[in-house]
């Protein structure tokens, strides 16, 4: 006979609705999904729907900005090692059970049973996380800065529309060498503001630092 489960072992129901949402989600079509298939798969009722969210699209931007926001992302600071911060991030991402999940559900929005309406919510939450991390002011936003924010987002959404194909072969240093970790710092250190031309000097001169293996 199964023991009886504790209060504490219940997810809150909002949380079990955004879970709700992936699973649908990961099997139909967005538009095809209502808010009767959402109550039902969380175990909650209709009331308990309407008093988290307005509508089924505000539970998607919800569950969405929740992945966005579970990013584990340590970008390099002035008198930190860019590298560093890279290997951290790649382990971090590819080596927790959790990050693979969120990469799996993002993964979601930009596949067959997203639509444009999740994938433009998933372009601005990304963007203004980022910022936010990065502490950048929307309102005094430099052309430079601006370009390479576009292009990190675009950077972003084309690996996790190939993430499906790529996340049962995909290895940590897969994404730790040369190519990749050049590529991925250099955008860092745009971004943060750091000394891209010293950093590199460092990097390429065998006497002061060693390669990125």
């Amino acid at each position: 006979m199964p023991r009886p489960r504790r209060d504490s072992e219940i997810l809150p129901a909002k949380e079990r609705m955004e879970n709700a949402f992936w699973e649908l989600l990961a099997s139909r079509d967005y538009h095809k999904i209502t808010v009767t298939d959402i109550v039902r798969e969380a175990d909650v009722n209709r009331n308990s729907f309407y008093y988290h969210f307005s509508s089924l699209s505000e539970l998607a931007d919800a569950a969405i900005l929740h992945m966005v926001e579970n990013t584990p992302v340590s970008l390099p600071r002035p008198n930190t090692n860019p590298e560093t911060a890279w290997r951290t991030n790649i382990a971090k991402l590819l080596q927790t059970p959790g990050q693979r999940e969120r990469l799996d559900r993002l993964a979601l929005v930009t596949g067959a049973h997203g639509s444009a309406e999740l994938l433009a919510s998933l372009r601005d939450f990304s963007r203004m996380n980022l910022m936010s991390i990065l502490q950048i002011d929307a309102e005094h936003l430099d052309l430079q800065t601006d370009l390479m924010l576009e292009f990190a987002i675009g950077g972003m959404l084309a690996i996790l529309r190939r993430w499906p194909e790529l996340s049962d072969h995909i290895e940590t240093e897969d994404l730790l060498n040369d190519d990749a970790a050049a590529l991925a710092m250099s955008m860092y250190l745009s971004l943060s503001k750091t000394d891209m031309l010293g950093y590199w000097r460092r990097v390429f001169n065998p006497s002061v630092a060693p390669r990125i293996q």
